[in-house]
């Protein structure tokens, strides 16, 4: 199957830290920008971090933005996202999703992005 491997969630207490991992299956990373995206119970999914194909672009949420960061190894077909002080409302399922580009961050621009995973729970809670 072409699709996503996401890992590395769990529960952590606020101030905690995590690093996702986002391993690509049957297909390759190069050329592709991807997105971390995230959806909460009863909430869309909305992306929060892109990164470029080369890598040497990213871009974040700005509610992520100085807590999270994207990094990829193309030689590993991976993706990564280095969380720090988590707060509850970082709690939610984290994916990831492929694109040729990264688009505009958010909900509206989920669709543009596929090859989604089984995603892993963060959940942020003391």
């Amino acid at each position: 199957q072409l699709q996503f491997v996401e890992s590395g969630g769990g529960l952590v207490q606020p101030g905690g830290s995590l690093r996702l991992s986002c391993a690509a299956s049957g297909f390759t990373l190069d050329f592709r920008a991807v997105g971390w995206f995230r959806q909460a119970p009863g909430k869309e999914r909305e992306g929060i971090s892109c990164i470029s194909s080369n890598g040497k672009s990213t871009n974040y949420v700005d509610s992520v933005k100085g807590r999270f960061t994207i990094s990829r190894d193309n030689g590993k077909n991976t993706v990564y996202l280095q969380m720090v002080g988590l707060k509850p409302e970082d709690t939610a399922v984290y994916y990831c999703g492929a694109a040729q580009v990264c688009h505009s961050l958010g909900a509206a621009t989920t669709p543009l992005y596929g090859k989604w995973g089984q995603g892993t729970q963060v959940t942020v809670s003391s």
